[in-house]
């Protein structure tokens, strides 16, 4: 693996393609200001900042998901890299002395790079701007008053993004070897899809953030091993005047804009979407593949009517979202498959989406319930309605039922609270930690009642007086 370290050119020889960025550093390089705290990918102590070969923009990533095969041909900043030193430190290290925004210093240097990412943006970022930078970074005796005001002194008027040329790095490899483990990075679809009938039981690794767990926490690495990342064709993300297109490769971050224009309340869910961290390199089409019950955007894209392309060398199929998960934790996916394009229909008029995740805590939680609803009205009726909800079932599921006693009758909060009792028909949900089977019953009922209040604009809360 080849890659630039903090300016320089470096070399990986020798070293397992699917190893950790944060065990490489700590490990082998000897750069170990970057710390290890869950290694999950939630607390943000491994924070470093990538630049894509061949990209301009600086994305704050977690060491301890993504791995070296990755890295290849791309740039990485450590907190050793940064251009301070202690007569003259980095901006975002002088806010943070100047704000009192370290204690013990265990997590300093990950809210450091965090922040040192979020001003490479350039501009002056709103307070929401740099919460959202923050909500992968937890620390647990400075408190975040202080590191929230190194961050907007580090960041008021900050300098545009650094130029990066083409070039500047070498080009990823199609193939690494090391001992009996094989690293695939191909960067057309053809190959791909050859790599994959050749190695139906290799795993594809898109952004990582799901089978990297496998790597940092059960210290497990394949035989064989398919990186999406440089396939051009799963590169794709184009908006049409009726419908958006995102490729299999193509990330939460870097879709985010495009669904947030489309849909507002769809953005809003992917904003929620772990943290800058795990969005900067988790992909929609994994988030799909991975066939979670409880994942934030299968219910949203399939109460949109989403489709997806699946293709394997003979050719490809459409298929509606809602047919993808045929059980608990699987997926209709052939052995030779993958997911090439999400196609999502676009607004229409008279069409109203809004999409909630209820969760014990506003960032970085697994959902209890989430649940998405598009509506048609039409003089007062509702002419068409899907619902879908996750976490209510053993799959991201629609409300059928629940559609069933509303589409037809009048928009009406009486219509929405009658239709709110189908949901006992079409779940049977689970009690676990998170949540008790009767609070999501009634919880997912309750939203139909939010909707109807949202989308009319009202905002009423009934009480119980004493």
């Amino acid at each position: 693996m080849r890659f630039l370290l903090n300016g320089t050119e470096h070399v990986a020889p020798s070293v397992l393609p699917t190893m950790t960025v944060l065990d490489y550093l700590r490990g082998e390089a000897g750069l170990r200001g970057t710390k290890e705290g869950c290694a999950e990918g939630d607390c943000g102590a491994c924070t470093v900042v990538m630049v894509r070969h061949g990209s301009t923009r600086a994305e704050a990533i977690n060491a301890c998901l993504y791995t070296l095969g990755q890295l290849d041909g791309a740039r990485l900043v450590t907190i050793e890299g940064l251009s301070g030193r202690d007569e003259a430190p980095d901006p975002v290290q002088q806010a943070m002395i100047s704000s009192h925004a370290s204690q013990c210093g265990f997590c300093t240097p990950g809210f450091v790079m965090a922040l040192w990412a979020l001003r490479q943006e350039g501009g002056t970022p709103d307070d929401e701007a740099i919460h959202e930078a923050l909500a992968g970074n937890l620390c647990r005796c400075t408190g975040y008053r202080p590191i929230v005001e190194a961050a907007r002194q580090a960041c008021r008027n900050a300098p545009p993004d650094p130029e990066t040329p083409d070039g500047a790095t070498p080009a990823p490899q199609v193939s690494l070897t090391t001992g009996d483990a094989v690293w695939f990075a191909p960067v057309t679809l053809d190959g791909l899809l050859t790599l994959k009938q050749s190695h139906p039981g290799a795993p594809l690794l898109a952004g990582g953030t799901d089978v990297g767990l496998q790597f940092s926490k059960e210290r497990r690495h394949d035989a064989v091993t398919i990186s999406t990342s440089h396939v051009r064709e799963l590169r794709l993300l184009r908006e049409t005047a009726d419908s958006l297109h995102i490729g299999g490769a193509v990330t939460i971050s870097e879709a985010l804009p495009a669904c947030e224009r489309a849909w507002p309340a769809l953005g809003a869910i992917m904003r929620r979407f772990g943290s800058w961290q795990i969005r900067n390199v988790a992909t929609v089409a994994g988030n799909l593949a991975n066939a979670s019950p409880i994942g934030d955007l299968s219910p949203c894209l399939m109460a949109l009517d989403a489709e997806l392309d699946l293709a394997e060398p003979n050719g490809v199929r459409r298929m509606p979202l809602e047919e993808f998960f045929p059980a608990y934790r699987r997926t209709a996916l052939g052995d030779a498959e993958i997911i090439t394009r999400i196609r999502v229909p676009g607004p229409a008029d008279g069409t109203v989406f809004r999409a909630w995740k209820i969760s014990k805590r506003h960032d970085q939680d697994i959902s209890a319930v989430i649940g998405a609803f598009r509506v048609v009205l039409r003089n007062g009726r509702i002419a068409d309605m899907r619902i879908a909800f996750g976490g209510m079932a053993a799959v991201p599921a629609r409300a059928l039922e629940t559609e069933r006693a509303l589409v037809g009758q009048t928009w009406s909060e009486d219509t929405v609270r009658e239709a709110g009792r189908a949901m006992e028909r079409d779940f049977t949900p689970i009690d676990d930690q998170r949540a008790s089977a009767a609070y999501r019953i009634r919880v997912a009922a309750n939203l139909l009642i939010r909707l109807y209040r949202d989308v009319t604009g009202e905002t009423a809360v009934e009480v119980n007086q004493a």
